[in-house]
């Protein structure tokens, strides 16, 4: 089961680092043209580790460039994303 704790210290790897690099600018894109961002558009076309594409997407929120506003319960390729500010 995904733990964004326990996965988090993957992203500091230097793949993790280009994983996270890929994410941060499709999620930026993406959110240019619709003003929000489903995790499994975000991470889609990336290759490798989905839970570290899961703890990338985290990790812009932990950092404040996106929010979720998705409510409990939903999947997670279905939680949606919308810039911080």
């Amino acid at each position: 089961m995904y733990n964004y704790q326990t996965e988090k210290s993957k992203i500091f790897t230097e793949d993790g680092q280009e994983t996270f690099l890929k994410i941060r600018d499709k999620v930026q894109q993406l959110l240019k043209q619709s003003g929000a961002v489903m995790m499994q558009n975000a991470i889609s076309g990336v290759t490798g580790d989905s839970w570290l594409h899961l703890a990338c997407v985290d990790r812009l929120v932990e950092l404040k460039e996106i929010r979720e506003i998705t409510k409990e319960n939903v999947a997670g390729q279905h939680r949606v994303f919308v810039a911080a500010s």
